[in-house]
C-alpha cells in the first residue's frame, strides 16, 4: 500500500467533508438573509444579528465557520467581518448565480435521505411528496433564478429562428411545468402566443395559477395531466420540457406523446442536463459528482416511486439522442446553453 496516497486522499476527504459542513452553513446563510445583511457592510457580530434580526451567539460562531472557510473575512482591530463583493456576487440577489437556494435544496435532499437508504436495501422509491412536505416551493427556487436570468434570451434564444415565431403569435406548452415560472414568463414575454403549461402536481398548478394571476396574464392556462396523456388535437407550434423528460415515468411514451402534439413545422425544446450517457466520459466534467448525487437523491427514487425507468439526471446526450430519435425526432440539435451543465436539444 502507497502510504503517501492514503495520506493524500486523507487530506482529499477532510476537503470533502469540509466542503459539505460549509454548504449546510451557506443553507443557513442564505434562509436567514444573513448574507444580504453582510452585503450592506462591514460590522460585528452584534451589528450583523441586529440587521438580521436574530441571535448573536448563534450568528457568532456561524461567522467562525465563514471566516475560516474562506467566505468571509475578519478585521480583529475593530472585530468586524467583511463579505467581499466578489463573494456576494455568488451569495446574495435573486439571481441564477446566487448558490443559497443549490445549498438549501440540498438541505431537503438530505431530510429526505433516511428514505432513500432504505430503498438501497428494499427496493422501490421515494414519492415526489415527501420531498415537496420537506421543502414546500423551495425545491424549484434555483429554476426560479435560471429562468429569470437566462429563460428568454438564453434557452429561447438560442434556438435560430424561435423568438420570432413567439412573437408573430404560437400555441406553446410547457411539459413538466411545476409551478409555471417559466409559462408566466414566457407569456409576459410574447403577448401574441398562447402558452400552455401541464404538470401531474396539483400543488404546483395551484402555484402556477397563483402567479399567473398576480402578474394578470391573460395568455397563460394551466392544467393538472399526465403527460403520457398530452392532448394531441388541435396540437402546439412550440413544446418546451425544461429538466423533466428525464425524470417522467414513461420518457419515451412522452417523447412520442410529444412529436405526436407537434403542429406540421413544429419545434420541441428540451433543456436537460449536459453529461455523458458513459461515466468514463463524464470523468473531467466537474458537475458531475453533484449530478450523480442529485440524481441519486431526488431524480432515480420519484421515479422509481412511480414504476418508471428511472433514467437519472446523468441519462446523458447519448441516450437522449436515441429516445429522441426513436420518438419519430428526424431532425435534432443539440446546442450550447448559458449554463455548462445544462444543453439545449431541439427537435423538429
Amino acid at each position: 500500500m502507497d502510504l503517501q496516497r492514503t495520506q493524500a486522499f486523507g487530506g482529499r476527504l477532510l476537503e470533502l467533508m469540509t466542503g459539505g459542513a460549509l454548504t449546510m452553513m451557506i443553507g443557513i446563510g442564505h434562509r436567514t438573509g444573513l448574507f444580504e445583511a453582510a452585503a450592506a457592510g462591514p460590522a460585528t457580530s452584534g451589528r450583523l444579528a441586529d440587521r438580521a434580526g436574530l441571535d448573536e451567539r448563534y450568528v457568532r460562531e456561524w461567522l467562525g465557520a465563514m471566516v475560516t472557510g474562506g467566505i468571509l473575512e475578519y478585521r480583529p482591530g475593530p472585530g468586524e467581518y467583511v463579505l467581499p463583493a466578489e463573494h456576494a456576487a455568488l451569495l446574495t440577489g435573486a439571481t441564477a448565480a446566487n448558490v443559497g437556494p443549490a445549498a438549501s435544496t440540498l438541505r431537503t435532499l438530505g431530510a429526505v435521505l433516511p428514505a432513500v437508504e432504505r430503498c438501497f436495501t428494499e427496493g422501490g422509491g421515494v414519492p415526489y411528496a415527501e420531498y415537496a412536505a420537506v421543502a414546500g416551493d423551495s425545491l424549484g427556487e434555483t429554476w426560479r433564478h435560471v429562468y429569470d436570468d437566462h429563460l428568454v434570451d438564453g434557452f429561447l434564444g438560442a434556438v435560430p429562428g424561435l423568438t420570432d415565431r413567439l412573437r408573430s403569435g404560437a400555441r406553446v406548452l410547457d411539459l413538466g411545468c411545476g409551478s409555471g415560472h417559466a409559462v408566466n414568463l414566457m407569456a409576459a414575454a410574447f403577448p401574441g402566443s398562447e402558452f400552455f403549461g401541464l404538470d401531474i402536481a396539483p400543488e404546483a398548478i395551484a402555484l402556477a395559477e397563483a402567479e399567473r394571476e398576480r402578474m394578470a396574464l391573460r395568455n397563460a392556462e394551466f392544467l393538472v395531466a399526465d403527460a403520457e396523456l398530452l392532448p394531441t388535437d388541435p396540437g402546439f407550434d412550440v413544446i418546451t420540457a425544461f429538466d423533466a423528460i428525464h425524470d417522467q415515468r414513461a420518457p419515451e411514451a412522452v417523447l412520442a406523446r410529444v412529436r405526436a402534439a407537434l403542429r406540421p413545422g413544429g419545434t420541441f425544446v428540451m433543456v436537460d442536463t449536459n453529461f455523458s450517457s458513459h461515466l468514463e466520459r463524464n470523468l473531467d466534467n466537474p458537475h458531475a459528482p453533484l449530478g450523480y448525487a442529485i440524481s441519486l437523491m431526488f431524480c432515480v427514487p420519484t421515479t422509481r416511486a412511480s414504476g418508471g425507468p428511472a433514467l437519472g439526471a446523468v441519462w446523458g446526450r447519448e441516450r437522449a439522442m436515441e429516445l429522441l430519435a426513436g420518438a419519430g425526432f428526424t431532425e435534432v440539435a443539440l446546442l450550447d446553453s448559458p449554463r455548462p451543465q445544462n444543453g439545449i436539444f431541439v427537435g423538429r
